[in-house]
């Protein structure tokens, strides 16, 4: 059986927590950071090596998804983990992959 479409025109409040759930997910850096997570929880480094990105630039996307309840950490041995905190963010990645291939020309 097929999931229903949410009705956000009639539920405001719900569609403005989605939206930024979505906002949240805008930026490059941390859209590939959630896809990332959703293979295996990492550490900043282990982000930052991935990402060939600064540590500077990949703790402040971090911060946002965690202010956003997208991320969370764990203590491993003392350092700081970072996993999805919604695991049904690996859904979303999956049909935001599939939007994109449909744009392409």
């Amino acid at each position: 059986m097929a999931k229903q479409n949410p009705n956000f025109e009639s539920d405001p409040r719900r569609a403005a927590e989605v939206a930024e759930t979505v906002k949240a997910l805008g930026h490059p850096i941390r859209l590939s950071i959630v896809s990332i997570l959703a293979k295996r929880d990492a550490r900043v480094g282990e982000l930052c090596e991935i990402l060939d990105a600064r540590q500077a630039a990949v703790s402040q996307q971090l911060r946002i998804l965690r202010m956003s309840g997208l991320v969370a950490t764990v203590k491993n041995g003392g350092v700081p983990l970072y996993t999805l905190a919604e695991p049904r963010l690996r859904e979303l990645l999956v049909c935001l992959g599939g939007c994109e291939r449909g744009r392409k020309k």
